[in-house]
C-alpha cells in the first residue's frame, strides 16, 4: 500500500461520507432531538467536502492524474517545469491506494511515455519512455540503441539550444530517433560516460530510457519496470512554468505528447 496523495484522497472521502452518512441515518423525521435544529459544524463541512474529494479521487484513480516534471531527463521532449496529464486506465483499471488491476486493458507499446513507481523505492513516481518490451533483447554502445540486434534509426538534427533551467543542454547533440514509427526527439551528450551492455526483458516487465540519453537515471542502471508499477501513460501537457528563468511556456502548452 502506498501512503501517497490518494491514500489521503481515500481517508478524506471515507471520513467525510461517515460521517455525513451517519448523520443522515440517524436523523429520522420522528426525531424530536433533530426538530429545527441546525446541522452541527462537522457534518455541514463533511456534507461540502464528501463530493468535492471523491470526485476528485475518482478522477486521478481512473481517468487522468496531473504531474509536475522536476527534472531534465526526459528532455527534449519534456522540460523542467511541464504540467502533464497521465491516462490512468490506458493498461487497465487499478483500485485506488493499493493499485491492483481489476480490469485488463491494452499494454504499453514501444515508444510509450510512461509514468511508473520506480522500482527502487515506489513512494516515488518516475517518466521515461518505453524502450525494450517482454522478451526484448536491448543493447546500448557507443550512445546507439539496438532492439533485438537490429540498430535503431537515428538522424542527427544538430546543436540542441537549451533553454530556461535546461540550459545546460546546450550544445547536446540533437537527434530524431524512430521507435517503430514513434518519432521523438533525444540529447546526446559525446564524451559523457554512460552504462552500455545487453539487457534481456523478462517477462511482465519493460525496458525504459529518458529521452535526455546521458542525464537520466534509467534501466540500464537499475534494471525493468515490472508492469505492477505501471502507473499510467504521458499523453498532454497542460501547463509549463518554469519559475527559475522563463516563467510561462505559453508555445507548450496544449502539446500531445508522443
Amino acid at each position: 500500500m502506498d501512503f501517497d496523495f490518494s491514500f489521503f484522497l481515500l481517508i478524506a472521502t471515507v471520513i467525510t461520507g461517515v460521517i455525513w452518512g451517519g448523520y443522515l441515518l440517524m436523523r429520522r423525521p420522528d426525531a424530536d432531538i433533530f426538530v429545527d435544529k441546525k446541522e452541527p459544524l462537522i457534518v455541514e463541512y463533511a456534507r461540502s467536502f464528501f463530493p468535492i474529494v471523491l470526485i476528485v479521487l475518482l478522477l486521478r484513480s481512473f481517468l487522468a492524474e496531473p504531474f509536475r516534471i522536476p527534472s531534465g531527463s526526459m528532455m527534449p521532449t519534456l522540460l523542467i517545469g511541464d504540467f502533464i496529464l497521465v491516462n490512468k486506465f490506458t493498461y487497465g483499471i487499478r483500485l485506488p491506494v493499493i493499485n491492483k488491476k481489476v480490469i485488463e486493458l491494452n499494454e504499453p507499446q514501444r515508444g510509450d511515455i510512461v509514468v511508473f513507481r520506480y522500482p527502487k523505492d515506489p513512494s516515488v513516481d518516475y517518466i521515461k519512455r518505453v524502450i525494450g518490451l517482454p522478451g526484448d533483447k536491448i543493447a546500448y554502445y557507443n550512445k546507439k540503441l539496438y532492439i533485438n540486434d537490429v540498430p535503431v534509426n537515428q538522424v542527427t538534427l544538430g546543436a540542441y539550444q537549451g533553454i530556461g533551467q535546461g540550459e545546460e543542454m546546450t550544445g547536446a547533440e540533437h537527434r530524431l530517433e524512430n521507435l517503430s514509427g514513434i518519432e521523438h526527439s533525444i540529447l546526446i551528450r559525446n564524451g559523457s560516460p554512460t552504462v552500455e551492455g545487453v539487457f534481456i526483458v523478462p517477462e511482465g516487465s519493460y525496458f525504459v530510457m529518458g529521452d535526455n540519453r546521458d542525464n537520466s537515471n534509467d534501466s540500464r542502471y537499475w534494471g525493468v519496470v515490472p508492469e505492477e508499477n505501471l502507473v499510467g501513460k504521458a499523453f498532454f501537457i497542460w501547463m509549463s512554468w518554469d519559475w527559475q528563468h522563463k516563467g510561462v511556456g505559453l508555445d507548450r502548452i496544449g502539446t500531445v505528447l508522443k
